[in-house]
């Protein structure tokens, strides 16, 4: 009963409130109540504006985070390039340097002819009977090497070759238990046989009893026994065993060949070695 009352008042409510509204417009009295409202609303715009102020930077630091990280990836990937080309750069520079000091071995032995290569794997290979010590190069028959050839690098005298393909050859190391080397002191002139080891440390043996060895003395090949050229550098005596009983001494020679970081060698292809025999001299 109540609400059906108050349902047919609203329309005179809304009417009333309509003619107080003008009756207050012309009665000049709108404009304290408007300015009374505004100042109430004033808080509460300020809270709309700092909310919306912070809404947006929030979507700015968002956007500027997003920016950010897309300009990281960026660098990180021009960084990522430009360490790969240092590396590639530096790879040319020590290949260069290798050229290099193999031009001046090539010059500074003018009576060999001398064919480059590179080697392009190292395996060493163990049998139950014996162990092997090699190099693969990626030059072969095509290119005119053969077995046997001696060969070398800037520092010294690396092996000979033992097998060839087309296109690869396989050097068996100076540091291998079947390789044998004719030698030379430098001082002395004393003679013997640079024999690798299961170590990879070379021994000289066969050196007579009466010859004097001492360490720091340099090996050289002598040249006997015609598989090796002569006055290629194989090493350093770093110690001499001796024993006055014994009819010859024997010193160990640490190799100037780093075989461990061996990169580019030369093959002296106009060598003509002796075919392998049984006798001293490999």
């Amino acid at each position: 009963m109540r609400r059906e009352r108050l349902r047919r008042l609203i329309p005179f409510l809304l009417v009333a409130a309509v003619i107080a509204g003008l009756i207050v417009q012309r009665a000049g009295l709108w404009q304290p109540i408007e300015g009374l409202l505004s100042r109430a609303a004033v808080p509460l715009q300020k809270g709309i504006s700092q909310f919306v102020a912070q809404v947006e930077g929030l979507t700015q630091t968002a956007r500027d985070l997003r920016e950010l990280r897309q300009r990281n990836e960026e660098l990180e990937a021009e960084n990522a390039r430009l360490l790969l080309e240092i590396v590639r750069l530096r790879e040319i520079e020590v290949e260069a340097a290798l050229q290099r000091d193999l031009l001046n071995f090539a010059q500074s032995h003018p009576s060999f002819d001398i064919q480059g290569a590179h080697i392009v794997g190292v395996v060493i290979g163990r049998d139950p009977s014996n162990l092997q010590r090699y190099v693969t190069l990626d030059v072969g028959r095509k290119a005119g090497v053969a077995r046997n050839m001696p060969v070398v690098t800037n520092r010294g005298l690396v092996g000979r070759i033992s097998e060839v393909g087309d296109s690869w050859s396989r050097v068996l190391l100076i540091t291998d238990v079947s390789s044998s080397v004719n030698a030379v002191t430098s001082s002395s002139r004393a003679t013997g046989l640079v024999q690798g080891r299961p170590d990879g440390l070379p021994v000289m043996r066969d050196i007579p009893q009466g010859d004097t060895v001492s360490v720091g003395d340099t090996v050289f090949t002598s040249g006997l026994g015609g598989n090796f050229p002569r006055q290629i550098l194989i090493g350093q005596i770093t110690a001499v065993e001796r024993n006055d009983t014994d009819l010859y001494q024997t010193a160990i020679v640490q190799p100037t060949v780093d075989f461990n970081h061996l990169e580019m060698v030369l093959i002296i292809t106009d060598f003509e070695p002796i075919e392998d025999e049984p006798p001293k001299g490999e």
